[in-house]
């Protein structure tokens, strides 16, 4: 290869790299992509680092040569599953060679460049209707529904507005949990039997959803330790903006003497099992297409979450909430698989939008609310009650990912694609890919003789 196809290949893998990683992927779905595309592109001696904010790969042809350095750095993370799926497809068909590398490039190119075919009100709107399904879920009626959809809907805006003006995402997290928590205390105020605390609660769902605890947990497991610690750090920071906001709006409601109730687990007003189903599926179908998701899997995203949550609320009560959500996890991980790999998407799109509906806002909201009581029975209760949030956001992952893990076994040439150690794909090369090359190549060549002893 010359020193120009050299570049040309170590920039594409890059790029692919930064689009993954920028999404979510984990960092060593990311690693086995890169060095998969770089493999079949003839590089095959390349070294691959990714952290939190850069890539890089280095590229020696041999002993006598000097190696080749590329870095890219990550400067935006949003959640982006139209993005992630194309570029998912694109790195199929380059190592299936139905594309060479300059076309790849500018389809690559296409695809950051282009926008979406949704447009951002609809991103409003599939958050705001999230809140309201949520709402319904945790034991909300429709006027509690009400609230959360429009509260959502301020929240995002403000959200927007916030992140053009390049605020960091603790500040915006304060200020969407803030909103959130005054929005009820408005409401609480007024001279209504409505029960706020069903609004805060999905709003915290709301928020947390945006929150990368799988990418975090998913390092820290696959052996990329340095990767993980920065995401689980920025984790902490949004899930503390979100307690930072709620924590000062419930303050504000003691002060000024509005009672805004405490939701006690199993004494909650929850309609009947097929609303609490319903508001989960309706959740998780609407965040998937807030986060862009292809329309195609928006009913199995939305199936998978009201079986999972049905599994967590047909266990029995001596079991402990976080031991029912890993067993729900667990599932969701273990069908998430087969149903990406027949429609044709990543396996994250699947797993991150049907767990929504397990995201522990419900822990949160009653940990911080009898925090704020100040009252020493209380404050342990509280105290436990956010013991058990962090407990069900670990459950969650690790859950998903020994179902993908059981659900997934990783063909050979993708195991020695591992540089660390080998774990479930989330997104990249789900199977081997060198059998299907050496027999395409054995079938160009007997065309391509064919069609010479025609000739001749």
């Amino acid at each position: 290869m010359d020193a120009r196809e050299v570049n040309l290949s170590l920039d594409f893998c890059l790029r692919v790299g930064e689009v993954l990683l920028s999404s979510g992927a984990g960092a060593a779905d990311v690693t086995v992509t890169m060095r998969s595309l770089a493999r079949h592109l003839g590089m095959r001696t390349v070294g691959i680092d990714v952290t939190f904010v850069n890539l890089s790969i280095q590229y020696q042809a041999s002993d006598e040569e000097l190696p080749v350095l590329s870095t890219r750095q990550v400067t935006a993370r949003t959640i982006d599953y139209d993005h992630l799926t194309q570029v998912d497809h694109l790195v199929r068909d380059v190592l299936r060679d139905r594309t060479d590398l300059r076309q790849a490039r500018a389809d690559l190119a296409r695809i950051v460049s282009g926008g979406h075919g949704r447009r951002r009100w609809a991103v409003t709107l599939g958050l705001a209707l999230m809140a309201a399904a949520v709402t319904v879920q945790v034991g909300g009626g429709p006027r509690g529904a009400a609230l959360a959809l429009v509260t959502a809907a301020i929240i995002d805006r403000v959200q927007l507005t916030l992140h053009r003006r390049r605020l960091p995402f603790f500040y915006q997290q304060v200020a969407g949990a803030g909103i959130a928590t005054l929005m009820a205390l408005g409401a609480a105020a007024l001279p209504t039997d409505l029960d706020v605390s069903t609004s805060i609660t999905a709003n915290i769902v709301v928020l947390l959803a945006g929150i990368g605890f799988m990418g975090a947990l998913q390092d820290a497991l696959t052996g990329f330790h340095i990767t993980a610690s920065a995401r689980l750090l920025e984790a902490l920071l949004a899930t503390a903006g979100i307690i930072a906001g709620v924590s000062g709006g419930l303050a504000l409601a003691h002060a000024v003497g509005v009672d805004i109730p405490t939701i006690v687990p199993g004494q909650t007003s929850l309609q009947s099992v097929s609303l609490t189903l319903l508001g989960a599926a309706v959740g998780a179908g609407a965040f998937a297409y807030s986060s862009y998701a292809p329309r195609r899997i928006l009913a199995p995203i939305a199936l998978v979450a009201a079986v999972a949550t049905g599994i967590v609320e047909a266990m029995p009560s001596d079991i402990a909430r976080p031991l029912a959500v890993a067993i729900a996890s667990f599932l969701v991980g273990l069908v998430s698989f087969p149903i990406s790999g027949r429609l044709r998407v990543p396996p994250l799109v699947v797993v991150v939008s049907a767990v929504v509906p397990l995201l522990p806002g419900l822990s949160i909201y009653r940990g911080l609310s009898l925090l704020a009581a100040e009252k020493s029975a209380q404050v342990s209760s509280g105290l436990l009650a956010m013991v058990t949030a962090a407990s069900i956001a670990v459950a969650l992952a690790s859950g998903v990912f020994l179902g993908e893990y059981v659900a997934q076994p990783l063909g050979g040439q993708v195991r020695r694609l591992e540089a660390r150690l080998a774990g479930p794909r989330l997104v990249g090369p789900l199977r081997d890919f060198t059998r299907s090359e050496r027999r395409h190549r054995r079938r160009t060549q007997r065309e391509a003789a064919s069609e010479e002893d025609a000739g001749s």
